[in-house]
């Protein structure tokens, strides 16, 4: 870890004390060591020879040359000094060289703050002391010893980022919308000194730097603020609505999973056949019918004419869950379809799928674990998007069927424009990105050996 410099930096700050106890130990070691005594005396005989003489007149020459050629006037004191660097520099390498060139200065390594650190560590009481000293320095060690962990642990770090990121931008469009909070929020009859009132409670008669820093404490605490309409908690309104949405993603993913994968898997293996044709033109009519229209027509036949299942949704009917399920299913069966079969069709071809059946393999086995195994990359790509664009909401299909979920709280939201709901809402739906991201980029490593081989090595 010390050999990067973030993790240095980092280990550092947790563990101020171990690492006083260190340096210390290192600062009294550094000079008494055997690597420096052989270093100085490989330094003392480069210099006896007269090498340090020959390569200042050497870099004097050159950087007089150089400023002369530049037609640059620098005062004597500044190339004195300019010399002085790149004669340290280059007759440090030249000691180096020198003392590698020994058997005794080839198997001897430089004394650093980590081998300090690993000659500490052989002392139990050390140990102990440090353990309960830096407890978060060796969380860190701990964190980063196993790939996974420090795999997602950076991940989460660069989500931190795209958080903020992401916070700013919208912070930013909204805040130089020419859409006035207030009267929207207030109505146009809203007298000066109601706009102003409602401005100084929400802090919009401040300063948009100051306006942007308090968005950013808001995020990092927790603490979304309150709506301009209604004066409602934005973190409990969302976490209201998250269950409904959630709800929903799950029953139209599983619907799509049953519509998707193995209809994908026969149109790949019977390419050209009347199967491939109907199933593809199917495929299609699903990603072209829109969300909406699809929905009323859904509820014009089964609830009002057949009335079959309620028109919206109710969170305590499971069976009101059916329609939209099927609307977004239908929708998302469609992409994860064309993904499967052209994907499977591009492995099919492939020399070891001619190997696995001429060594004998059933048409079962090669279908399954050797084609459709190194087919689920790009799979579980489009499935991991396709969920998270359904959590972070279907704001027409919540529409249609009138359901309370995030979706259709953030585009209701957007119409005021009520900017702490909209920045929570978009902060949201980046968290949920990024976390089902995460989960497919670690999912591909027990999809694939290759992968996996890279993950360990991290």
């Amino acid at each position: 870890m010390s050999k990067s410099s973030i993790y240095r930096i980092i280990l550092t700050v947790l563990g101020i004390p171990t690492f006083l106890a260190v340096l210390i130990k290192h600062l009294l070691t550094k000079k008494g060591s055997r690597y420096y005594s052989l270093r100085q005396q490989a330094a003392q005989r480069l210099q006896d020879a007269g090498v340090k003489n020959d390569l200042h007149k050497s870099v004097l020459s050159s950087t007089e040359r150089k400023y002369e050629f530049l037609q640059k006037k620098v005062s004597q004191e500044a190339v004195r000094r300019e010399v002085e660097r790149i004669v340290a520099k280059q007759f440090s390498e030249l000691v180096d060289n020198e003392l590698a060139k020994t058997r005794e200065g080839r198997e001897l390594s430089k004394p650093d703050l980590a081998a300090s650190y690993a000659s500490l560590m052989e002392n139990p009481l050390f140990f102990a002391l440090s353990l309960l000293t830096s407890p978060l320095m060796y969380l860190i060690m701990l964190i980063y010893a196993n790939p996974y962990s420090k795999y997602i642990v950076d991940r989460l770090l660069m989500m931190v980022f795209v958080i903020f990121g992401v916070t700013f931008l919208v912070f930013t469009i909204l805040y130089f919308s020419p859409s006035d909070p207030a009267i929207n929020a207030l109505g146009e009859l809203a007298t000066p000194e109601q706009i102003q009132s409602f401005n100084e409670l929400y802090g919009l008669d401040q300063p948009y730097l100051v306006q942007l820093l308090d968005a950013f404490k808001n995020i990092a605490t927790f603490d979304l603020g309150k709506t301009y309409i209604g004066n409602e908690d934005v973190l409990t309104a969302l976490l209201r609505k998250f269950p409904a949405t959630l709800s929903i993603t799950l029953a139209s993913l599983c619907i799509s999973l049953l519509l998707s994968i193995i209809p994908g898997i026969i149109s790949a293996m019977k390419q050209y056949s009347a199967f491939d044709y109907i199933f593809m033109l199917i495929a299609m009519l699903g990603l072209s019918v829109p969300a909406f229209w699809l929905g009323l027509v859904m509820i014009l036949e089964f609830s009002i004419n057949l009335q079959w299942v309620p028109a919206t949704y109710n969170a305590g009917q499971w069976v009101t869950i059916i329609m939209p399920a099927i609307v977004l299913g239908t929708e998302m069966s469609a992409t994860i379809a064309r993904m499967t079969r052209s994907s499977m069709l591009e492995v099919k071809s492939q020399d070891y799928i001619l190997t696995a059946r001429a060594k004998g393999l059933s048409n079962r086995r090669v279908i399954f674990k050797h084609i459709l195994g190194n087919a689920m990359i790009p799979i579980v790509t489009v499935i991991g998007l396709q969920f998270g664009s359904l959590l972070g909401g279907a704001s027409v299909t919540e529409k249609v069927f009138n359901i309370s979920g995030v979706g259709s709280y953030i585009v209701d939201k957007q119409f005021v424009p009520d900017t702490p709901a909209v920045l929570a809402g978009v902060v949201y739906i980046a968290i949920i990105i990024s976390i089902v991201n995460l989960a497919v980029d670690i999912l591909y490593a027990f999809l694939d050996p290759r992968i996996k081989s890279k993950m360990k090595s991290y």
